[in-house]
């Protein structure tokens, strides 16, 4: 069996530099099925996933041999960390090295709803030359709201200034005195007042109790009409059924959806509503980050392997584990 799981579609030349120290194995499908997946994991050292493939308390019970868990992304909302913890399993992640490729697809989503461009080109290709009918707004002195103020959020909001735009943040895990916002001069506020103020609305918040649902009816009513919702953290952030009223009742006036509640999402009213924009998870998707992303988890799975303490761990960066290897 292999030294190196991998459940998910990861590629690269850091995953071909794997092969020459370590026994891997790479099955892009393995995800999809549960019962195999725990049956390919039984003797395996490392374990390197996605977004899809649940690492639950049960998966991680059937592999005695496991040192360390990868996950190629940001979100760990898919890995029970507890249980993880209490197994003396190493979790670790790439935190910062997608943030400029999300961030540069919420600006694209922004300037597309602000323009109507997804829209304008439809038409144009059906042979229409609508002019009148796609009068946009500006960026340009606009309010942008950052729900969630971390590294993405930073950034998002930093190109959102060349624009002009002013930047107000929410996050209760900072300070007014965070360098970040002062570099941004952001004013920290409550949900509230952001929600109030803005003209758009980002949210970079990740999937826990606390956050799922947050964004709901009572959130979207206190938004101005005229304001637009952007989401490309996680889709369980956000009640759909309350967003697609808001949406269908001119509370607001449009969002972009890169994240779902369910992925694939099964078509609904949302796909079939003018004022919407809907992409399939791609923030992270550049050939850029994804290059990134998958040196920076190869490297620390690496070290973990190599008796070295993972330099992005969440918890413990080395394991408390004995295993029989």
């Amino acid at each position: 069996m292999p030294d190196i799981l991998i459940s998910e579609n990861i590629q690269g030349a850091a995953v071909d530099a794997f092969r020459s120290r370590f026994d891997v194995m790479c099955l892009p499908e393995l995800w999809k099925s549960p019962a195999q997946l725990a049956e390919k994991i039984k003797d395996s050292r490392a374990l390197i996933v996605r977004n899809q493939t649940q690492v639950t308390a049960d998966l991680l019970s059937a592999a005695p041999e496991l040192l360390v868990v990868g996950r190629a992304g940001v979100g760990l909302d898919n890995v029970d960390l507890q249980s993880a913890a209490k197994a003396g399993i190493v979790v670790t992640s790439t935190p910062d090295q997608n943030a400029i490729s999300v961030a540069e697809l919420v600006i694209g989503l922004m300037l597309s709803l602000a323009r109507f461009i997804p829209a304008a080109d439809q038409d144009a290709k059906n042979g229409n030359w609508n002019r009148n009918r796609f009068v946009g707004t500006e960026l340009y002195g606009k309010t942008l709201g950052i729900i969630g103020a971390g590294k993405i959020g930073f950034l998002t909001a930093r190109r959102a200034m060349a624009f002009g735009m002013k930047v107000l943040a929410y996050d209760p895990y900072l300070s007014q005195d965070n360098v970040l916002l002062s570099e941004l001069q952001a004013d920290l506020v409550s949900l509230d007042e952001l929600l109030t103020r803005s003209d758009v609305v980002s949210c970079h918040l990740p999937a826990t109790p606390q956050t799922v649902g947050l964004l709901n009816s009572a959130c979207f009513r206190k938004m101005k009409p005229q304001a637009f919702f952007i989401n490309t953290s996680r889709g369980t952030v956000v009640s759909e059924p309350d967003l697609l009223d808001a949406l269908k009742n001119g509370t607001i006036a449009g969002a972009a959806l890169d994240v779902r509640a369910t992925e694939p999402p099964r078509a609904g009213e949302l796909e079939t509503l003018p004022n919407v924009i809907l992409t399939p998870h791609i923030a992270a998707f550049t050939r850029e980050a994804q290059d990134r992303v998958t040196r920076a988890i190869c490297e620390d799975v690496a070290r973990v392997l190599d008796g070295k303490p993972a330099l992005n761990a969440v918890g413990n960066s080395v394991p408390r584990r004995l295993v029989s290897k």
